[in-house]
């Protein structure tokens, strides 16, 4: 299989299960990843004889139905989509100015499984932002220590009565993170595991009561607002 095979299968298996309920008709995911490699491809510009340069900054337009499908997912998706242009980008030996930015606008003006991509690169360092997804909602880490539970006086606040007021508590140092358990009730796994203190990994689950984290670190531009690369955007400007 070749390495663009490859590419598609990735996101393939990332839609199935969770996705595939949504996904029932119209624009598919993997659709806008393939769009995404083209756009990188026929982007590319050769600024070395050893540096290939493409966009870094993506604007995906898309009709109002293939939108709204799309949104339902939210952040996930985009994280998704990062992490494959990243990879695409990798086997093809292809260089960034800087941090990649996806978003995703509406445009009535489009039909059905029509997809319109502006891109850019975008000079600037890039930023590893820590964020936890929990129950749909993404939260980012701005603190050394942020506490989950139950109770009110937890950073995040969680609605599982399996949890305890105090249930975890997460360290970011800047560039590393762990997790400990607080002496819950019911305790805690990472990645299927009982938990008590260990380090925390990008991509890491950990379980509490009914309730699942994932711990993710994204990419960002360094000179735009924080988090703003994950936003969806609704309308498109004329």
């Amino acid at each position: 299989m070749g390495l663009l095979d490859s590419f598609e299968k990735g996101l393939e298996r990332a839609v199935n299960g969770a996705f595939a309920k949504t996904f029932k008709s119209g624009l598919q995911p993997v659709e806008l990843t393939s769009a995404l490699r083209r756009e990188l491809d026929t982007k590319a510009v050769v600024v070395a004889r050893d540096r290939i340069l493409v966009p870094n900054k993506f604007t995906v337009h898309l009709g109002r139905t293939d939108y709204d499908h799309l949104n339902a997912i939210g952040p996930t998706l985009i994280d998704e989509l990062v992490r494959q242009v990243q990879r695409h980008a990798t086997a093809q030996h292809y260089a960034f100015a800087g941090g990649i930015s996806i978003r995703l606008s509406a445009d009535d003006k489009l039909g059905p499984g029509i997809i319109d991509i502006e891109s850019s690169s975008v000079k600037g360092a890039v930023n590893w932002n820590p964020v936890l997804d929990i129950n749909g909602k993404r939260h980012p880490i701005i603190h050394s220590r942020t506490i989950i539970g139950r109770g009110s006086e937890a950073d995040i606040t969680v609605d599982d009565n399996g949890i305890s007021r105090k249930h975890v508590e997460i360290l970011w140092d800047g560039k590393r993170a762990q997790v400990n358990d607080l002496g819950s009730t019911n305790g805690s796994k990472l990645n299927g595991a009982p938990l008590t203190t260990a380090p925390l990994d990008p991509d890491s689950v950990i379980d509490i009561g009914r309730t699942r984290i994932v711990f993710r670190v994204l990419p960002q531009s360094a000179d735009v607002d924080q988090f703003s690369d994950l936003r969806i955007d609704e309308g498109r400007q004329s």
